[in-house]
C-alpha cells in the first residue's frame, strides 16, 4: 500500500468517525433535559438526577472508576480517548449513579466497546474523543437522560459559565469523592490558555477555569466527563474533560476536547 492510499484511508476513517458523532447526536429528541436540576452549582456534592447524562466508566483491570463520560443517546456514550490507551479488560458503564460506594437505586449498568477518534494524538491530547457503544439500549428516566451536543461551529465566549461534573480527585493527587461532584467555571480565551500552556493549545480544544485565581477545576478521575452550558431549559455539552497541569492551579486552566469543532468539519 503506497503513502497516498494510506493517507486516503486515514482521511476516510476520520470522516466516518465524525459522521458517526453527528448522526448519533441527532438520534435523541429528549437531549439536554434534567428535570431534577433546579439550582446553580459550584464545587459541591451533586444531588441525585442533577446530571442524568453523567456516567462512571469502570473496568475489571482497574478495579473501579477511572474515567467519566456522557450519555448522548440510548446506545452511545461520549468520553476521552486518553482513557482507553491501555488494556482495561471488560469496560462497564454505570448510568444513574450518585455514589461510588453507597446505594444507587436509580442505577443501571452496561458493558461497552470503545471507538477512539482516529486522529487522536497522545502526546498533545489533540482530538481527545472516544465513543463507547453500550451492550444494549438504556431506558430514559429522570436519572438517566442524554445530553445535547454543541452545534457545528459554535463557540463559547471567554467568561461563559460552564459546569463540569465527575468523581475526580478533590485536589491534585488527592483522594476521590464518594458522591458525584459539580463545579461551575468560566471559559478562558484560547489566546490566554495558549499562553499559559506555551503554545500547545489547538483549535480542537476549549479551556475553562479560574485563571490567576484557581480553586475550582476538573481533576484526576474526571477525564472523559462533560463540560456543559445551559441554553434556556436545555443543557448543551461543548467539551470533554481532557488534561491540565495539576488541578485548580491558578496558572493553568483545565483543557477540554472541543465537540463543535468535530461536527464543524463534516458540516463544512
Amino acid at each position: 500500500m503506497d503513502l497516498t492510499t494510506i493517507k486516503l484511508s486515514f482521511h476516510i476513517s476520520c470522516v466516518y468517525y465524525i459522521i458517526l458523532i453527528v448522526t448519533l447526536s441527532f438520534l435523541s429528541s429528549v437531549c439536554g433535559q434534567a428535570p431534577l436540576n433546579t439550582k446553580i452549582v459550584g464545587g459541591e456534592d451533586a444531588t441525585a438526577g442533577s446530571w442524568p447524562w453523567q456516567v462512571s466508566i469502570q473496568s475489571t483491570a482497574f478495579g473501579g472508576h477511572f474515567c467519566g463520560g456522557s450519555l448522548i443517546n440510548k446506545d452511545w456514550v461520549l468520553s476521552a480517548a486518553h482513557c482507553f490507551q491501555s488494556s482495561l479488560g471488560t469496560i462497564r458503564i454505570y448510568l444513574g449513579r450518585q455514589s461510588q460506594s453507597g446505594s444507587n437505586p436509580n442505577e443501571v449498568f452496561r458493558t461497552a466497546s470503545v471507538i477512539n477518534h482516529p486522529d487522536y494524538y497522545d502526546l498533545t491530547h489533540d482530538n481527545d474523543i472516544a465513543l463507547l457503544k453500550l451492550s444494549s439500549s438504556v431506558t430514559f428516566t429522570n436519572y438517566i437522560r442524554p445530553v445535547c451536543l454543541a452545534a457545528a461551529g459554535s463557540k463559547l465566549a471567554a467568561g461563559t459559565e460552564t459546569w463540569v461534573t465527575g468523581w475526580g480527585a478533590l485536589q491534585s493527587e488527592g483522594s476521590s469523592p464518594d458522591k458525584l461532584q459539580e463545579v461551575m467555571i468560566p471559559v478562558v480565551s484560547s489566546s490566554d490558555c495558549d499562553d499559559a500552556y506555551g503554545g500547545s493549545i489547538t483549535s480542537n480544544m476549549i479551556c475553562a477555569g479560574l485563571l490567576n485565581e484557581g480553586g475550582k477545576d476538573s481533576c484526576q478521575g474526571d477525564s472523559g466527563g462533560p463540560l456543559v452550558t445551559r441554553n434556556g431549559s436545555l443543557w448543551i455539552q461543548s467539551g470533554v474533560v481532557s488534561f491540565g497541569i495539576g488541578c485548580a492551579d491558578p496558572r493553568y486552566p483545565g483543557v477540554y476536547a472541543r465537540i463543535s469543532h468535530v461536527t464543524q468539519i463534516i458540516n463544512g
